[in-house]
């Protein structure tokens, strides 16, 4: 590839919802994972925040994409320029690249061999001469401060944007695991169908997204309650402009059924865990990392249901990139990355 960079070493979450860059212990990028690209030429207009502005705002030449669904690239073409670009922006701001980059990406743990390879081949398409892969639980264990290579069982649930991904760790390696397509997207979607069928108002992704931040709760009985989020729009009958408060307890509600999903999961992680592990698990807690990770109220209705304290990570959104960058300092003594 004819780039010429002036570092050597960078750390990539390339996640569904948002893409961070890590070099020199540094965060050089932290983005939505979305392009805008010219239908006419097939060339990229913006990515990261511009491109998200445009999102739902397009005329028919332009075309927003998310190139990753559930965690894997769904888009192939659309992804490798978006990974240029991302590394094009930090070259311009920094100016800290050399003529070989080493590049590691954190992938979920589910999965197949054909979407590593589609995130393997984006990153070498990117410029990337030597690409290593570390699996997404792994990345935010370390990124919370655990000792993964010590023989004590530890346990991370890592709900980002399109998966939700639950881990327990020892000895360097992951001893069962479960990656499900659970996770910030759904409840985004939920927010919007909910929406439609209580409130008879049209909204789009982005103001689902609002809707979530602002107020998106797991349980009705939150210590603070947010104040009611203001929601503009179309009503779905009439075409004319409505106006509607939404509260935390409509979306508690609301997301009961996908949070009970993932309740069920980590349930099913524990049964499958060793004796030994699921003592030290009792013990630790378990860690929750990920966007979904400040959704109200999450841990205290995980510990009710599960009775295992849970302990959200400082800077959830955070852990796995930082996780990553340090697996790329120790590249070569760790047996768990992929090329």
């Amino acid at each position: 590839m004819a780039f010429s960079f002036l570092t050597q070493e960078i750390a990539m979450d390339l996640g569904t919802a948002n893409t961070l860059i890590y070099g020199n212990d540094k965060l050089l990028l932290d983005e939505p994972s979305i392009v805008a690209i010219d239908k006419n030429t097939g060339k990229p207009i913006a990515f990261g925040q511009k491109a998200r502005m445009m999102h739902g705002k397009t005329y028919p030449g332009i075309e927003t994409v998310r190139p990753l669904r559930d965690g894997v690239i769904a888009d192939f073409n659309a992804a490798e320029i978006m990974i240029r670009g991302f590394i094009k922006m930090i070259d311009t701001k920094k100016r800290l690249f050399t003529p070989s980059l080493k590049i590691i990406v954190c992938i979920p743990s589910g999965s197949t061999e054909v979407e590593i390879r589609a995130v393997r081949d984006s990153a070498e398409h990117a410029g990337g001469r030597d690409v290593y892969m570390i699996y997404e639980p792994m990345a935010a264990a370390m990124g919370v401060g655990l000792d993964v290579h010590a023989p004590t069982g530890n346990m991370v649930v890592d709900i980002g944007g399109g998966t939700t991904e639950i881990a327990v760790i020892s000895l360097g390696g992951i001893v069962t695991d479960q990656s499900i397509r659970v996770a910030g997207d759904v409840f985004t979607g939920e927010i919007q169908q909910y929406m439609r069928q209580q409130h008879n108002i049209k909204i789009g992704e982005l103001t689902a997204e609002q809707i979530k931040m602002n107020v998106g709760a797991a349980m009705t009985d939150l210590d603070q309650t947010p104040d009611p989020y203001i929601v503009r729009g179309p009503n779905l009958m009439t075409g004319l402009p409505v106006e509607v408060a939404v509260n935390s307890q409509e979306i508690a509600h609301c997301l009961d059924k996908s949070i009970a999903k993932i309740e069920a999961s980590i349930l099913a992680v524990l049964e499958q865990t060793p004796p030994e592990l699921y003592s030290d698990i009792v013990q630790n807690g378990i860690y929750l990392t990920g966007g979904g990770a400040l959704i109200r109220g999450l841990d205290k209705r995980l510990y009710e249901k599960i009775n295992i304290p849970f302990h959200i990570a400082d800077e959830p959104l955070k852990s796995v990139a930082r996780g990553t960058c340090m697996a790329l300092k120790n590249s070569n003594k760790l047996p768990f990355l992929m090329r």
